[in-house]
């Protein structure tokens, strides 16, 4: 098949990651008979510096084109000012708000190699596998704000959501359960939140229509505590925009690291936004030691969603496993942040060769 993709590298470490993505990409065009053709554009500080806005209108027209985008990471220090008019945070909401993507589907999964890397006990982690399904252009991100201004003392932030919202993504969320372990649970802080209690009375009608479906509700700071004391009893995580963005961030250290965990963010058509959980790591931009794999795997997200390539896309995870846990005897290989004793140490570019050439060996 043609594709065409548009990398959106941004700013700190993500144009070293993205160059991992697209390097994986190409191997899987020439292995398996595609031809993707690639275009690189500006978001985030980069493009406020070169443009003045953070998503500047060829970017956007090109996303909107695209069979597919991969995201690199947003901000850094220099634009970390939060009176700022112009900040890189407001690209990637109009890219979300403009493409209508309002499905933000984060993948956690652990690999048993890696339990050494968590934070947690290995007996809390076995059997963790599940998926947060995030509302992604509604909610306090989106809703009516007043900005202080240098004389004030007064700011707000407004969460708005409507049935609509809340349904379209509670059925995203019920039909991944139906291919998984047939399990929602459904976060809000509905004792204290008006939009919580809409959203609980809409989840509740939408799961309904799904018998097979287990549906579970809980409230958010509850759902922060079991997703470190009894992570593995999640299947499909249904939450509103704020809500999921903190949760994904926590549920990062189930894996160990955040530069494990994909992202895809889908809408009603094919093209969706690919990106890593993590941020820009200005600390560590330049030394070629940020972990691709977070980008890797969610090019297997590109591949399965708006490629509709699931062989490949499969090819890619799996290429990505036997890189962690080799079948034969022999090194284990390691970025710094996931390392342990009796791994190697590799960097950026390392990790993604070795990937590239896992796909190429695969029988």
């Amino acid at each position: 098949m043609e594709a065409r993709i548009v990398t959106l590298p941004g700013d700190g470490i993500g144009p070293e990651v993205v160059a991992e993505g697209v390097k994986v990409l190409r191997s899987v065009a020439e292995r398996y008979g595609h031809r993707f053709t690639f275009e690189e554009a500006l978001i985030g500080g980069g493009a406020i510096e070169a443009t003045g806005a953070p998503l500047p209108d060829d970017a956007l027209s090109a996303c909107q084109q695209a069979d597919a985008v991969l995201l690199g990471a947003v901000g850094g220090p220099r634009w970390s000012d939060p009176s700022a008019a112009v900040r890189p945070e407001q690209g990637l909401l109009r890219l979300r708000r403009e493409m209508g993507l309002y499905a933000n589907l984060r993948p956690v999964r652990l690999y048993p190699v890696l339990l050494d890397a968590s934070p947690l006990r290995p007996e809390r982690l076995e059997e963790v596998d599940l998926m947060v399904v995030r509302e992604l252009t509604g909610g306090i991100y989106f809703g009516p704000r007043q900005e202080a201004s240098p004389d004030d003392e007064i700011a707000y932030d407004t969460m708005v959501y409507t049935g609509g919202e809340i349904r379209r993504i509670a059925h995203i969320a019920f039909r991944l359960a139906q291919q998984r372990r047939g399990k929602v649970t459904s976060v809000d802080k509905a004792n204290v939140l008006a939009t919580s209690r809409l959203w609980r009375r809409v989840v509740t009608q939408v799961g309904v229509e799904y018998p097979d479906v287990t549906l579970e509700t809980v409230l958010v700071d509850a759902a922060a505590m079991h997703l470190i004391r009894r992570p593995a009893d999640f299947d499909v995580i249904l939450t509103a925009n704020m809500f999921g963005d903190i949760l994904t961030d926590e549920a990062s250290m189930l894996a160990g690291s955040m530069g494990m965990l994909p992202s895809a963010s889908l809408g009603e058509g094919r093209t969706g936004v690919y990106e890593p959980i993590h941020g820009s790591a200005p600390d560590i931009v330049g030394q070629g030691i940020a972990n691709p794999l977070a980008t890797i795997l969610s090019v297997a997200m590109l591949l399965r969603h708006s490629l509709e390539l699931e062989r490949e896309a499969q090819a890619v995870e799996d290429a990505v496993a036997r890189v962690l846990a080799p079948e034969r005897q022999g090194h284990r290989y390691r970025t710094p942040d996931i390392a342990s004793p009796g791994t190697e140490t590799v960097g950026t570019q390392q990790m993604g060769d070795l990937v590239v050439a896992a796909l190429r060996n695969a029988e």
